[in-house]
């Protein structure tokens, strides 16, 4: 993750603030993985009635 991200990961406990420095719980690729799940999903009605994006659907 780039360090300009990590602030954007901030949050505060009763101690301390933290923010992480790596992406947490695995979720490094789950932008592609919704995205290809998408796609195996509604391949015969893509461009007709429903359209996919990263993390967005528009059914038509």
């Amino acid at each position: 993750m780039s360090l300009r991200d990590a602030e954007k990961t901030a949050f505060r406990t009763p101690y301390e603030n933290f923010y992480y420095i790596v992406m947490p719980f695995s979720h490094k690729n789950a932008g592609a993985t919704y995205q290809r799940a998408m796609t195996t999903v509604f391949h015969n009605m893509m461009g007709k009635k429903v359209e996919d994006y990263v993390d967005d659907l528009v059914v038509k």
